[in-house]
């Protein structure tokens, strides 16, 4: 019998590889759990300081800038580090997606109705036991404000709707870009497309995010410095936040560690942990095995690592995104995932975030795509390895070596239904429904280890709806704040649609901005 999960051929293990390191760069390598590392400073030890600023933002992507933004705007003078040559982080080299809605200008441009009520339903059924409530109704309450700062800062949208599962039209910024057309939530809450994109030529839209906002920030009075990376915080006595060690590596070979000072907060937005492979598997073993860690390489954990250390709380640090991206084309959807037992367990349909999910946490991982010839790929497409052909559904069971007669179980039990438009098991939309018929079979393998799965980190310090990282024992730590994915925040898994990462990031780093700069100096 063949493998069910056989190893990716050598090319396409060979381009995986290649795209993990790509995204994690050479640092990345040397990435530890190592708290003493990250150990703060006492202020007594700090015998001068380097540089002083008001607001100091460790990190330049979304959360980060958005902060230094309306941190500059509320008076504070405001110092941004970044780690590598270029700025931007992880939120330059995503699709730029926010999930906004209640009816932003966009919305209402293209003729959809929506409230933040269904905006605000809607996230917390599809986040489940883990919705942080708060601040969602925070979120869903200032989505239309925030949407219309976006614009204000340069960001361009296309007053175009996409209708497809992903945005996959150059010159669109409107589409539903989770779960909201997909049972149950379609029944309950009424659904609305809320992925915001600025359109791209070639689909990549955070950059073009990136861009206005660094150029806004830049207007604004922000100071930015390349290759300055923070490691420690420095500490009052009285346990609250007075600056961070940085250490300086413009010159190559030569670094400088800094002592700077920040007179009225310090604002972490140093991104995830996906990149430090020992805090993955410490933390989040269920993303460890997945195929593509996603992110740019400063993803290492040192704003979590800092935090931490100075008593920051942490949550929901096996929380991510695995991201199986079987669409598009949208035909695919008509097929049925399995598992190893041979049966159905999530709706095709849903938002490829919510089946890697499934697949990744309550499937060990495995799983499998059935399409028949009408739908199958009709060119090899490296994200979705062919594990076996069949010139039927039993024969093509046994080669996965299933439990005999339940995958045809399956198989005949969905189109038996499926011949009348039906789906009672799962409740797929009635548009991807069709019955699998038409030989030869395929079984595509999405087991996470094979499949292309981007995967990113969404557990970080516990924050307040100011963006205040608490403490161990519930306290805010006065000074202290955190941002992106270096915080623990809207974003839970299952991912409930593109955009609620960057739309966070950036909501609760504009938050971030303006608390620190109100605190007294």
């Amino acid at each position: 019998m063949n493998d069910p999960s056989p190893a990716p051929d050598a090319p396409r293990r060979a381009f995986l590889r290649r795209l993990a390191l790509a995204s994690a760069g050479a640092a990345a390598g040397a990435a530890s759990f190592d708290l003493a590392a990250a150990a703060p400073v006492p202020r007594r030890e700090t015998r001068h300081w380097d540089a002083s600023t008001d607001v100091l933002v460790v990190g330049s992507g979304a959360g980060g800038i958005a902060a230094a933004i309306d941190a500059r705007r509320a008076g504070a003078e405001v110092l941004v580090l970044e780690k590598f040559q270029v700025p931007g982080g992880s939120s330059s080299i995503s699709g730029g997606v926010c999930y906004l809605g209640g009816g932003t200008a966009l919305q209402k441009a293209l003729g959809f109705e929506d409230s933040v009520e269904a905006m605000h339903d809607y996230i917390i059924a599809a986040s489940g036991l883990h919705a942080s409530p708060e601040k969602v109704q925070r979120y869903c309450e200032g989505s239309v404000e925030h949407f219309d700062w976006l614009v204000g800062n340069g960001v361009v949208y296309a007053q175009k709707f996409s209708d497809e599962k992903e945005i996959s039209i150059p010159d669109g910024s409107l589409y539903y870009s989770g779960s909201e057309r997909v049972w149950p939530f379609r029944e309950r809450i009424r659904p609305a497309p809320r992925g915001h994109v600025p359109p791209s030529p070639h689909l990549i839209g955070g950059r073009d995010l990136m861009h206005a906002l660094l150029d806004a920030a830049q207007r604004a009075g922000a100071q930015l410095r390349t290759r300055h990376s923070a490691e420690r915080l420095i500490v009052e006595a009285d346990g609250s936040i007075a600056g961070a060690m940085v250490v300086d590596e413009r010159v190559p070979g030569s670094p400088k560690t800094l002592a700077i000072r920040a007179r009225r907060g310090v604002v972490l937005a140093a991104g995830g942990f996906i990149h430090n492979r020992e805090m993955v598997q410490r933390f989040a073993p269920e993303l460890y095995a997945c195929s593509a860690p996603w992110g740019r390489g400063g993803d290492l954990g040192i704003g979590i690592l800092m935090g931490m250390a100075v008593g920051g709380a942490v949550q929901r640090m096996h929380h991510g995104f695995v991201v199986i991206p079987i669409y598009p084309p949208e035909d695919i959807v008509k097929g049925i995932i399995v598992n190893a037992r041979g049966q159905r367990f999530v709706p095709e349909d849903g938002y490829y975030g919510l089946l890697g999910h499934e697949i990744a946490f309550h499937q060990d991982g495995r799983a499998w795509l059935i399409a028949d010839d009408a739908i199958a790929y009709k060119w090899d497409d490296f994200r979705l390895p062919v594990a076996a052909t069949a010139p039927s559904i039993a024969e093509l069971e046994t080669r996965l070596d299933m439990p005999p007669g339940a995958l045809v179980q399956s198989v005949d039990y969905y189109n038996a239904h499926a011949r009348d438009g039906a789906d009672p098991l799962l409740h797929k939309a009635a548009k991807f429904v069709a019955p699998l018929g038409r030989a030869p079979y395929t079984a595509y393998d999405l087991s996470v280890q094979n499949v292309f799965a981007p995967v990113h980190t969404f557990g970080g310090l516990q924050t307040d709806v100011d963006a205040r990282v608490i403490g161990a024992f519930g306290d805010p730590i006065p000074g202290l704040y955190a941002a992106g994915r270096t915080a623990a925040s809207i974003p839970v898994a299952p991912y409930i649609g593109s955009g609620i990462s960057v739309g966070d990031a950036s909501f609760f780093g504009r938050r971030a901005g303006r608390h620190a700069a109100q605190r007294k100096a």
